[in-house]
């Protein structure tokens, strides 16, 4: 191997980095969950791990903002092959490190959407921690037509209600498994599980660690102690599937 081939080599592996599920493209710190996979090589384990005890092979995924593909990447080995994974995901810059790492790991059965999931057409103005606000297309759950859809994964905050407003028939026809995290306001918590119960749904608050003393790095540094997210996990009222551990809300 030469010099300049040599150099080069050294400079892609430096630009990737191993994490639990694979490898990702080294990410700017600039955010908690960039931070955590560099750090600690996942991000929020446990949420996994109780998506673990109900996702089955071939079943179909739907993930509300990608996260630069650290769940997505587990999500599509737990349905296998036969199963699907979208991912929706309304910042360019996060759609596309998304993309990479999935393309990096060889993943084939997954989809992904550069869109905001809200109401059919039109627009919004996503606002970057710096910088000028960034227009982002919109486009509803239902306008996807999926044939199937056993679990919907919104990751960001604050967004049911903007989510369940075009996506009627998709709950209507499939009835997946909802799992979300909340906002920080109560009344706005409140009302998700109000909007949730009213599709006729159970629900179930999740409390997971941010920190997982066994991450993958076995860093035991932790940098975010007693941090959890509000979760919430919320299934058909006619489903058998229950979370005895989990307190019903």
């Amino acid at each position: 191997m030469d010099t300049h081939t040599a150099s080069n080599h050294d400079t892609a592996e430096r630009r990737l980095t191993p994490i639990r599920y694979g490898i990702s493209t080294v990410l700017p710190q600039d955010n908690t969950v960039a931070r955590s996979l560099m750090r600690y090589g996942e991000w929020m384990e446990q949420e996994l791990d109780l998506l673990s005890s109900f996702l089955q092979p071939g079943e179909t995924v739907l993930e509300f903002g990608s996260e630069y593909a650290a769940h997505a990447l587990w999500l599509a080995r737990a349905v296998g092959e036969q199963g699907t994974v979208h991912i929706v995901e309304p910042h360019r810059l996060n759609l596309q490190r998304a993309c990479a790492n999935l393309a990096l790991n060889g993943v084939t059965n997954a989809y992904t959407h550069a869109a905001w999931l809200g109401q059919q057409g039109g627009s919004i103005d996503l606002l970057p921690t710096a910088g000028e606000p960034q227009p982002a297309r919109s486009i509803s759950l239902d306008s996807l037509g999926l044939e199937a859809l056993h679990l919907l994964k919104i990751n960001i905050p604050g967004t049911l209600a903007s989510v369940l407003a075009g996506a009627d028939e998709t709950l209507r026809r499939h009835r997946p498994t909802v799992y979300l995290r909340l906002g920080p306001a109560i009344e706005q918590a409140v009302h998700d599980v109000q909007m949730l119960k009213e599709r006729g749904y159970r629900c179930w608050s999740h409390l997971p660690y941010m920190f997982n003393p066994e991450n993958f790095n076995a860093v035991e540094d932790n940098v975010v102690p007693g941090w959890v997210h509000q979760n919430l996990v919320a299934v058909p009222i006619e489903s058998r599937l229950g979370f005895e551990r989990l307190r019903e809300v």
